[in-house]
């Protein structure tokens, strides 16, 4: 009884010492093609760091130093020096152009985004803005939002509601969501989606109580419900 229960394990045992032979049978057959690949990826991971570390980052850094001066129109409202430049120092458009594929390049399709965006010019705005890429819990929802905005100013009703709601729930932000449920809410009603307009400022008085749209929501609720009941 004894040599039985050990043979279970001594198979065990004769199947791994099997694997282990095959395994080494599979590298000493095939040693060519794994050295040439393994050697690959240790070139493209070096050449990708050394890309990040000697061009990349570089670009990066002189990408912002020179949009400096066109966030400083930005800021002061100058949208069109922002956006071409002044003859001196670069616009957000520039930066585009010539550090594509930086940091500074992406953030400057924000920029121009907005600055089209205050210009009038929805088209623009909508291509800059769409362009953009961010994780940032305020930047990503404003530019969602801003897309919103674009397309109302277009009268594309049923595809700013749906930005809306997507910049409302990028990220459960106190200050930002529950301007974007209004907005959306509010645009649901002119479509006559009364229930839906509904359900968002529900949203607003449950979850975001604090914000400056929860002190006249019981208003919107009353206005939407009424409508419900016609």
């Amino acid at each position: 009884m004894a040599k039985k229960k050990k043979e279970p394990a001594r198979d065990g045992l004769h199947d791994i010492e099997n694997a282990l032979t095959r395994t080494e049978q599979f590298i000493e057959d095939n040693q060519k093609i794994i050295t040439t690949v393994v050697a690959v990826i240790v070139l493209m991971v070096s050449a990708y760091l050394g890309y990040r570390r000697f061009i990349h980052t570089p670009r990066n850094q002189e990408a912002m130093a020179q949009m400096f001066m066109a966030e400083r129109y930005f800021e002061a409202d100058s949208f069109n020096l922002a956006l071409y430049g002044d003859g001196n120092y670069l616009g957000f458009l520039d930066i585009i152009d010539d550090y594509g594929m930086t940091r500074a390049a992406n953030l400057a399709s924000y920029y121009s985004g907005i600055s089209y965006l205050h210009l009038g010019q929805y088209e623009d705005a909508l291509e800059h803005l769409k362009k953009f890429k961010s994780k940032d819990e305020m930047l990503g929802p404003i530019s969602q939002g801003a897309i919103g905005d674009a397309y109302v100013e277009l009268g594309e009703t049923r595809e700013a509601i749906d930005q809306y709601l997507k910049a409302a729930h990028i990220k459960d932000n106190p200050f930002l969501s529950p301007i974007y449920l209004m907005k959306a809410g509010q645009l649901l009603e002119e479509e006559g989606d009364y229930e839906m307009a509904l359900k968002l400022y529900r949203e607003i008085e449950t979850k975001y109580p604090e914000s400056t749209e929860a002190r006249d929501i019981e208003k919107f609720i009353t206005r939407a419900t009424l409508h419900l009941e016609e």
